[in-house]
């Protein structure tokens, strides 16, 4: 059943302050299992062990990324701009809402051991045998697949497609202000009410008017300082680290025929990679804590360690490299590996960039769409052409490379290391 609730439901928000939901279909989505288990996901990985109050959801970002863009559509519809093609609403506010019911526990740990992507999962649910896919059928049989368009980036409209992912979306535009109230920093706060105002439908493009370009500047600076002072803070990749290792050496264990203490079948399809729908809602969060709880108690020493550094937060220490001495690294693990530590899993090199905006060149991926400020000639220019602040943070932003270790299982053996390599780690 589709149409209108004939009452509108109210989420209190920190961010948005309420989140209003008017439709049956929205309303329906959001009491299915899939949606629900998105409560059980961390939004932020594991930043909460570097930033206690990360602890916020999916669930409340999937929201938040629902009100941006009923936001704007309200904003396009009242003003009556003819280049919306109203029709295409409903399917733009499921889409945002769903966008990251694929999303596994702890962020993208998961995905890097095991190759998946929550893109692929978040379709799998939409078109599967789930209860989101019978929640869209009833808007009509091929609506899963309109929705499942827009999220995999390959649906016709770039106007629909832009509003959930592009270098202007509400998914942004949410986890920035979300992160960063949760995290407790000013880094990611930006004008979102004056960017809905001056964004405009024109001729099949989200743009932004000319007088707004200051705005969508503020919130490039405050995506670029995100990145660099919370999803890429050295502790948060520490313990990324240690999560990524922990399942490679899951997964070694598992291809080696070694008999876990403590297996679950989910985790089993997971290592044989024919992990069903069904399976995957049970991944959450706490079905992991429990896994990696239990795995702390393994006769494998291995994988018992870097589980029990995770929950207890005894995580690797890490040292900034101007440029990385593959010579003198290979000596290194040479070294760690006579002290009965495997590199492998004790040692990491970790070098984060983002592309804090990416200017478009023809040809390229959808995601790398250019923001486009419309002036009063209905002239389009992209905004790094007009913008020098844009320029100046335009194309790769190169950091520098974190060397991680286990600090005090290397100081408890100064014979071993030799000047140059103590002097590397900062063990003088």
């Amino acid at each position: 059943m589709s149409g209108l609730l004939q009452e509108e439901k109210v989420f209190k928000d920190p961010v948005h302050k309420y989140i209003y939901v008017q439709d049956q279909t929205i309303w329906n989505l959001i009491n299915t299992k899939e949606f629900q288990r998105l409560r059980r996901i961390r939004q932020l990985g594991t930043c909460f062990l570097t930033f206690h109050g990360a602890e916020h959801s999916r669930f409340s970002h999937s929201l938040g990324v629902y009100e941006v863009t009923r936001k704007i559509i309200s904003q396009f519809e009242r003003n009556g701009y003819e280049d919306w093609p109203r029709e295409e609403r409903l399917l733009c506010l499921c889409a945002a809402l769903l966008h990251d019911v694929g999303h596994g526990p702890f962020s993208h740990s998961i995905e890097k051991t095991f190759g998946t992507h929550h893109e692929e999962w978040s379709c799998r649910i939409v078109l599967g045998d789930t209860e989101v896919n019978r929640v869209l059928k009833e808007v009509s049989p091929t609506f899963p697949q309109k929705v499942a368009g827009v999220i995999a980036k390959t649906y016709n409209e770039e106007i629909v497609v832009s509003l959930v992912s592009s270098q202007l979306d509400a998914d942004r535009m949410d986890y920035l202000l979300r992160d960063a109230y949760f995290t407790g920093v000013n880094y990611g706060m930006f004008d979102l009410e004056r960017i809905l105002r001056v964004m405009r439908p024109f001729q099949g493009h989200i743009v932004v008017k000319e007088s707004g370009m200051h705005a969508v500047e503020d919130y490039l600076m405050s995506r670029y300082q995100m990145y660099w002072q919370v999803y890429f803070h050295p502790v948060t990749r520490s313990a990324e680290v240690i999560l990524h290792k922990v399942f490679q050496r899951a997964k070694q264990l598992y291809e080696e025929n070694y008999e876990f203490s403590f297996m679950l079948s989910p985790l089993l399809s997971l290592f044989r990679q024919t992990l069903s729908v069904d399976e995957y809602h049970l991944l959450d969060e706490a079905f992991m804590q429990t896994v990696l709880m239990q795995w702390s108690r393994e006769a494998d020493e291995v994988l018992s360690d870097l589980c029990s550094r995770f929950l207890n937060r005894r995580l690797f220490k890490y040292v900034m490299l101007e440029h990385i001495d593959v010579q003198q690294i290979e000596r290194l693990r040479e070294t760690m590996a006579g002290l009965g530590l495997d590199p492998a899993f004790y040692l990491e090199i970790d070098f984060p960039s983002d592309l804090s905006y990416d200017v478009y060149r023809p040809g390229e991926h959808d995601e790398k769409l250019p923001i486009l400020l419309l002036d009063q000639r209905d002239t389009l220019t992209e905004i790094s052409r007009k913008s020098e602040i844009v320029r100046s943070i335009s194309g790769i932003h190169m950091g520098k490379y974190h060397l991680y270790f286990p600090e005090e299982l290397l100081r408890a053996a100064p014979g071993a290391l030799t000047e140059e390599q103590r002097k590397l780690l900062r063990l003088e």
